[in-house]
């Protein structure tokens, strides 16, 4: 899934493969998903997109943005994008495929559900959700200090877990489940912690682990869980993660536990991340 390191990191090979080129042909939905979301009807992103040229691609969140002459290529969390050099064999199946006059693509696919929206730009103003990953501070910048982070608590947030008050309801979008497993172990938090039971210090731990733990994933090249834009795993080795799952802890040597909670897995090690 698309979360804050992978989407900066597809952003920027996206800038260096296909900005200036040209848009041949778009089919969209060719290859129906259930939980495959588009703007409007799909069999119009065709005629909307047909000849224009690609710009600047952006990261928002867990979300990546692509200008083109006027009209936007908008990818929510769940979307898988490939690039395919002029000559490279196409797949058989995609929910979004975007040819150029290179004879290059790009498609897109959904594995559990994701958002491929084609639209012109200023139409999506009026979702909640894209227009929030556009306005959030990132992590990763300079404004996002010790005192923003403070004033994302609120009376309703500081009654929820740990991963409840980093993962929902878009305060730091694009920081979902997947990121937050190695960030919350760096800080000796554990996931199922309530938020008011944290004392100054951790809170502050917590604070320094979001920054510095996001800022080696994006390094590494996004996470080695997922894929990049060419289909190679990312170079972050993450500590929690069904690729760790048993193994031991690398910090203690203890042991790291696997449990289901609030509709996914989540990962700690039972001595440094204490409930």
């Amino acid at each position: 899934m698309l979360e804050i390191p992978e989407a900066i990191v597809i952003a920027e090979q996206l800038n260096r493969t296909v900005y200036g080129t040209r848009i041949k042909e778009v089919t969209a939905a060719a290859y129906p998903h259930k939980f495959a979301w588009y703007f409007g009807d799909p069999a119009n992103y065709n005629a909307l997109l047909r000849d224009r040229t690609l710009e600047t691609t952006h990261a928002y969140g867990g979300r990546i943005e692509i200008e083109a002459e006027g009209a936007v290529l908008h990818f929510g969390d769940g979307a898988i994008l490939r690039y395919y050099a002029s000559g490279e064999k196409l797949p058989a199946k995609h929910q979004l495929l975007v040819t150029f006059d290179n004879g290059s693509a790009l498609a897109a696919t959904v594995a559990m559900y994701g958002g491929l929206w084609a639209f012109p730009a200023g139409h999506m103003d009026d979702n909640k959700y894209y227009t929030a990953a556009k306005a959030a501070v990132s992590p990763l910048s300079d404004r996002f200090d010790y005192q923003y982070f403070l004033t994302l608590f609120t009376e309703k947030s500081v009654k929820m877990s740990v991963k409840a008050f980093l993962a929902t309801e878009q305060r730091i979008p694009g920081l979902g489940n997947g990121v937050l497993q190695d960030i919350l172990l760096n800080a000796k938090v554990h996931p199922k912690k309530k938020m008011s039971t944290l004392p100054d210090e951790r809170l502050r731990d917590m604070f320094d682990s979001i920054k510095l733990t996001l800022a080696e994933m994006v390094d590494g090249g996004g996470r080695d869980t997922e894929q990049d834009l060419f289909g190679h795993l990312g170079g972050y080795q993450t500590k929690l993660s069904k690729r760790t799952a048993q193994s031991l802890c690398p910090y203690c040597g203890g042991n790291i536990k696997k449990e289901t909670y609030m509709g996914g897995s989540v990962y700690f090690c039972e001595q440094c991340q204490q409930q």
